[in-house]
């Protein structure tokens, strides 16, 4: 299973170790599912993970964060995107997030902010779903743990 992730996911997995957040990021590391990477998304990434009071909050330093890149570049899906999808959401650094998740094929678009990607947006992609970590977790507990039994 693809998945692409909001840098505010990433973020709020990187602030705890419990939520829903924090379970998507384990899932990611022991490859139970694949995280799309473009170059645009990466260095959305490091931008928000580098910022002083990012930094602050996270209890982490620059070297800490370079090591956390280098290791979601190692081990996620590359994915180039060569033309742009405009949806023309509201924060225009949402747009990379979709372009993405069309690139990459991604079932799924994992945000903390689910409303920011569906007001105003012109173009329907009817293989994409919007989801919240915890409502992304609950999907994969059901479809995941039923197999098992």
């Amino acid at each position: 299973m693809m998945i692409v992730l909001d840098t505010n996911v990433l973020y709020q997995a990187l602030r705890g170790k419990s939520g829903a957040s924090h379970f998507i990021l384990q899932l990611i590391r022991n490859q139970d599912i694949s995280l799309a990477l473009s170059l645009k998304v990466f260095s959305e990434y490091e931008d928000v993970l580098k910022r002083p009071e990012k930094l602050k909050d996270l209890k982490l330093d620059l070297e800490d964060i370079g090591k956390i890149l280098r290791f979601l570049s190692y081990i996620c899906k590359p994915i180039s995107t060569y033309y742009l999808f405009r949806p023309n959401l509201r924060d225009e650094k949402d747009n990379i997030f979709v372009e993405l998740c069309i690139s990459s094929n991604a079932e799924y678009l994992i945000t903390s902010n689910v409303k920011d990607f569906n007001i105003s947006n012109e173009l329907i992609f009817n293989d994409l779903t919007v989801i919240t970590p915890t409502e992304f977790v609950k999907k994969w507990r059901e479809n995941n743990y039923e197999k098992e039994s």
